[in-house]
């Protein structure tokens, strides 16, 4: 059984290692030395300026993604890809709802698995940038919720 909790100040760690293993397996159009690039400012940067990060995590409270929120907009959402395509993502942007509405997100035009998971969650591309927000070539699609998304989606358990 999976659950859904705050991150503690003790999953740090393990959420940036979530981070390296999701980008290498879904961000192709990055190199390594991109990866290691982004890493400290993922791990000093990012995570600690989240307003709000919710992990979901295995029996044995390990996490295995996690996602970060502030307001309304959700500005990470990683998964460990030993548990892709297992409902954890939309386990995830459907917590988010609960607690927040509609949402947006801004996810990476080179991650196609990435723009056709938040379709299947009932957002729709309302524009696009051609580079991502710390100005590299990394076309960023801006997506919202389409309204009758919000009213189809089946709550979760836990």
């Amino acid at each position: 059984m999976l659950n859904v909790r705050l991150a503690r100040s003790a999953d740090m760690d393990r959420l940036v290692e979530v981070w390296i293993a999701s980008v290498r397996a879904t961000h192709h159009f990055l190199t390594e030395d991109d990866i290691q690039t982004l890493l400290p400012l993922v791990r000093e940067v990012v995570l600690p300026n989240l307003d709000e990060i919710w992990v979901i995590c295995s029996a044995d409270d390990l996490a295995v993604g996690f996602m970060g929120l502030r307001g309304q907009i959700l500005d990470a959402l990683f998964l460990h890809p030993s548990h892709f395509r297992l409902g954890c993502g939309r386990r995830l942007v459907e917590h988010a709802r609960r607690l927040k509405g509609p949402l947006v997100v801004s996810v990476n035009e080179q991650n196609p698995q990435a723009v056709a998971f938040y379709a299947a969650v009932g957002f729709t591309v309302v524009g696009r940038s051609t580079e991502d927000d710390e100005g590299r070539p990394f076309p960023l699609l801006h997506m919202q919720e389409a309204t009758e998304a919000l009213h189809t989606s089946k709550p979760s358990t836990g």
